[in-house]
């Protein structure tokens, strides 16, 4: 998705576009809405009711002469260092434009819409100290679709993401850049203005509560889960299409075998290629006692246990985020009984373990989908399909190169796999000597996820050829429905033709979700 990207906004409340915050921990599909599709969010007035009771309290503290961290106090290394009342406004100033450090190449909207979406659920809890209108203008920047100008690095993932955090901060003060509604980059201040948004001026405690969170990991993390619960249904019907047009068995994924061993995920995947090969002709051609083959390759005949795998790590991993979900992650904390107490919670530790997770997994089904796409290419494996599937063997290449494309993206997957959690770097004169850098993790999830959706396209291309080759034989009706689907942005066997522009048209079919859902709107899957 381009950073510059029209914002598109549902604007009756009534619609189900429309999240309240305040109420319950959000939804990951509420979160999806808010970042991708630009439903609005209002706060319940009883959030904004406990955010100014608990912002009473810290007025109370600012006008205690005893220091308070967060309060009257320096940040981070400095938390020793008294600040006069009459410096404090310019200290929230300070801090936010001095942590607005990012650099590097623009991140996507979506991104920064799950990062300001977040952030406004902390706040909304009133665990946080800030005034009910910096709520209020928080929400009003989502609703205008003002989005942030942020950029790729400056957060380690502890103390929350700083830098990322400290743009939306900035931003809200009127200060920096954003994209306006229509993507055009603009200052913020004349956004804010343009949209009846007064900038805020900052007091005690705000920008330390707007800085330290867990938001953007987070938000990308549950991105990449609404994202990977797609692409490994398009897995599945990927695999039962390379089962299927190499005249491979179904038998190995029959239920009983398969509650042997009764791992969830794998168990999943197997009934999803029981059903797309459901009644298929092709297979029904080759089984039975005339079937010589004793066993397919692993590729072929252990998908659900690799794919059931990558199942079960987004099973663990969407516990995990429902869990950050329901967190106030701040630090100092505003307790429910009134204390303002100084925590670690903003580590991210845990969600950038399942960052890393997910990346593994994505690699390892990218791997084995590259695998099948290769032996659908080579005739000592394909059973009587033409070498590469090429038109006229020796002139045309048909679709070698191709498999040579989604062996680049594996190898790359590969790399991307080595987990960024366990490369802490110590930071701030070493009071913050260990970090998480989820959001490494988390960046390099994405373009993981991308890379696994162009592999998956290419087997998917590489499968409805193979089957078209297969006539007069025809695939079972899911199969066969991909296959029609697919041969509207390529027209198949054939000679050699410009072969990039149909890989890029079936991959945005595969990442658009539109491959998965052709294959469940055409089998019993539900």
């Amino acid at each position: 998705m381009s950073t510059a990207a029209p914002f598109t906004s549902q604007n009756d409340p009534s619609r189900p576009g429309h999240v309240t915050l305040g109420l319950r921990p959000l939804e990951p599909g509420e979160v999806v809405a808010v970042a991708r599709h630009g439903a609005r969010v209002d706060v319940a007035p009883t959030a904004i009711a406990e955010v100014g009771r608990t912002r009473e309290l810290i007025e109370r503290l600012a006008d205690d002469p005893n220091p308070h961290y967060g309060i009257s106090t320096g940040f981070g290394a400095l938390a020793t260092t008294f600040i006069a009342p009459e410096l404090r406004v310019q200290l929230q100033a300070s801090l936010v434009r001095s942590h607005a450090a990012g650099t590097g190449p623009e991140i996507e909207r979506e991104v920064v819409r799950a990062l300001q979406l977040l952030r406004l659920q902390t706040l909304a809890t009133g665990r946080t100290g800030v005034r009910p209108v910096v709520v209020e203008t928080y929400a009003a920047m989502l609703n205008a679709g003002i989005t942030p100008i942020v950029r790729e690095y400056g957060s380690l993932g502890c103390s929350g993401d700083l830098a990322p955090l400290s743009h939306l901060a900035l931003a809200a003060t009127g200060e920096g850049t954003v994209r306006d509604a229509s993507g055009t980059e603009v200052d913020a201040r004349d956004a804010l203005i343009a949209s009846g948004i007064t900038p805020l001026v900052l007091r005690e405690k705000e920008g330390l509560a707007l800085i330290n969170g867990t938001d953007g990991m987070l938000g990308m993390l549950l991105l990449a889960i609404h994202d990977l619960e797609m692409l490994l249904t398009t897995a599945d019907l990927a695999a039962a299409m390379s089962v299927e047009s190499q005249l491979a068995t179904d038998a190995v994924f029959a239920a009983d075998l398969q509650a042997l061993r009764p791992q969830l995920g794998q168990g999943d995947s197997a009934a999803n290629l029981r059903r797309f090969l459901a009644e298929s002709p092709i297979i029904a051609s080759h089984r039975g006692a005339e079937d010589g083959r004793v066993q397919d390759a692993y590729s072929l005949r252990c998908s659900p246990q690799v794919h059931g795998a990558a199942r079960d790590t987004v099973a663990h991993a969407t516990l995990i985020a429902s869990r950050e979900l329901a967190s106030a992650v701040d630090n100092p904390v505003v307790t429910v009984d009134g204390r303002v107490a100084s925590n670690g919670n903003f580590h991210g530790a845990p969600v950038a373990y399942v960052l890393d997770f997910l990346a593994i997994a994505a690699a390892d089904v990218a791997s084995i989908s590259e695998r099948r796409t290769d032996r659908a290419l080579d005739p000592a494996r394909n059973r009587g399909l033409p070498p590469f599937l090429a038109h006229e063997v020796g002139v045309d290449s048909g679709l070698m190169i191709a498999q040579y494309a989604a062996a680049g993206i594996v190898s790359e997957l590969k790399r991307l796999a080595v987990p960024a959690s366990v490369d802490s770097i110590p930071s701030s004169a070493m009071q913050e000597d260990h970090v998480s850098m989820g959001w490494s993790a988390a960046r390099k999830l994405r373009r993981a996820i991308d890379g696994l959706g162009r592999v998956l396209a290419i087997e998917v291309l590489t499968g409805a050829r193979a089957l078209e080759l297969r006539a007069p034989l025809e695939p079972g009706r899911a199969t066969g429905a991909v296959r029609d689907l697919v041969s509207t942005v390529s027209p198949g066997a054939g000679p050699d033709r410009f072969l990039s522009p149909e890989i890029e048209a079936v991959a945005e079919l595969v990442l658009s979700g539109e491959i998965a859902r052709t294959a469940l709107q055409n089998s019993d899957v539900r």
